[in-house]
């Protein structure tokens, strides 16, 4: 015999209520357009009106001319008469009837294209839309099914008691044994996962954070019990302590810097203040400052034949891509080159590129080079706080973007950050 399709049997209720939505959506776009439209459309009819009367004056007189005096007219027969004069005879008359009516139906052909479009676009919006709200389609489903159990107070005890037992840090999931409970049990588990993802995450960046925090903390505690004991009158000392604390209360405040922008992205804060960004210019700006904050390297700058606009927040975007220069810097050996480049990819994608000679990453550390905090194994010598890759990561990523990442171990690193 051959299988019978399942099919997914929801209520007639719930499908005319999703598609009453679907349809006061479709309908509320289409009336937004339609009016944007008539406003266009009623604003290009004047501007076309208006330039027919200035090439007349034009053909007629030769020209604009701001002292000669100008008027409407109705005559006999209703026709609407354009006058210039020079104040004692006239020098243009025009009659403007055939050209008004010739403007109202274009103008009207034009709204009636423009609507019939906006209703051919129905049926690739209703797919659209009904994509977009299938969660709440399913959700429909969900609470007709649950309002349609018989529950007794024991199975809501049931529900109650293993709802309570639930800890955030607990991986085990519900089970009731009951087959009236089984979509409940499905969904609930499921949700119960995300939020045990979530709290996993949320647990492992404090405890992250506060290692990283613990190292400079501790550091200045102990130049600041040695001064405090023996380091007054000792010069060298003195100095040696000064010049500890700053290093690592810089290096705190840098952190804390980034840990803000993270949990301010995190909770939906940072808002991006999208704008036309010339890349050229952008990147000509990074390369320059580059070249004068760090003398230990050689630049390079690769120009595109081409003038690319960016439409990206200048600010955010900068500061990923120098966070992919500072990195660059920080990882080749002094002397060594690191070349900038942007431009258009094959695929019609724009890209900034950083390519250097240094240490360069295993496989499996480029794989986890964004997650916070990480540092491999070949980079615990070297200052960092492992937040900045996590930080460009977030910027591209609230840019629809990616990244290209080319790494050998000794060799060196190219990554390219693709925006479409």
């Amino acid at each position: 015999m051959g299988k019978v399709k399942k099919k997914n049997n929801i209520p007639s209720e719930n499908r005319r209520n999703v598609g009453s939505i679907i349809r006061k959506l479709h309908f509320h776009e289409i009336g937004q357009n339609f009016w944007r439209y008539f406003r266009m459309d009623i604003l290009l009819y004047v501007l076309s009106e208006t330039a027919f009367v200035v090439g007349q004056e034009f053909a007629v007189l030769g020209g604009l001319n701001f002292d000669y005096e100008r008027a409407f007219n109705i005559e006999e027969g209703n026709r609407l008469i354009y006058l210039v004069s020079d104040g004692s005879r006239i020098l243009m008359r025009t009659v403007l009837n055939e050209v008004l009516i010739f403007g109202m139906f274009l103008a009207a052909g034009l709204l009636g294209l423009q609507f019939l479009c906006l209703w051919l676009s129905y049926f690739r919006e209703d797919r659209k839309l009904r994509r977009i709200l299938s969660p709440l389609d399913q959700l429909a489903v969900r609470a007709d099914e649950l309002s349609r159990l018989s529950f007794s107070e024991d199975k809501y005890q049931l529900l109650e008691e293993a709802i309570t037992s639930i800890q955030p840090e607990d991986t085990r999931s519900l089970s009731f044994g009951d087959s009236d409970l089984a979509g409940v049990e499905t969904a609930m588990n499921n949700l119960l996962r995300r939020m045990q993802e979530s709290y996993r995450q949320q647990a492992r960046f404090v405890n992250d954070a506060s290692h990283e925090l613990r190292t400079p903390i501790a550091v200045i505690q102990g130049y600041a019990n040695m001064l405090d004991r023996w380091g007054k009158e000792d010069p060298k000392i003195l100095e040696e302590s000064i010049a500890a604390i700053q290093h690592e209360s810089n290096h705190m405040n840098h952190l804390v810097e980034q840990l803000l922008f993270l949990a301010r992205g995190d909770s939906g804060r940072t808002e991006l203040h999208l704008e036309d960004v010339s890349l050229n210019e952008m990147m000509q700006e990074i390369y320059e400052e580059s070249f004068m904050i760090d003398e230990d390297h050689v630049y390079r700058y690769s120009p595109p034949d081409e003038e690319i606009i960016l439409r990206a927040d200048p600010g955010l975007i900068k500061q990923a891509v120098r966070i992919l220069v500072d990195n660059a810097a920080k990882y080749t050996k002094p002397g060594d080159e690191i070349l900038l480049s942007c431009g258009r990819a094959s695929n019609g994608e724009i890209f900034m590129q950083i390519e250097d000679t240094g240490i360069g990453m295993e496989e499996a550390d480029v794989k986890q080079m964004f997650e916070r905090f990480y540092r491999s194994d070949s980079v615990r010598s070297y200052d960092g706080t492992g937040l900045g890759l996590s930080i460009a990561k977030w910027i591209v990523d609230k840019h629809k973007g990616h990244f290209e990442i080319l790494s050998r171990s000794g060799l060196g690193t190219r990554i390219r950050i693709l925006l479409a």
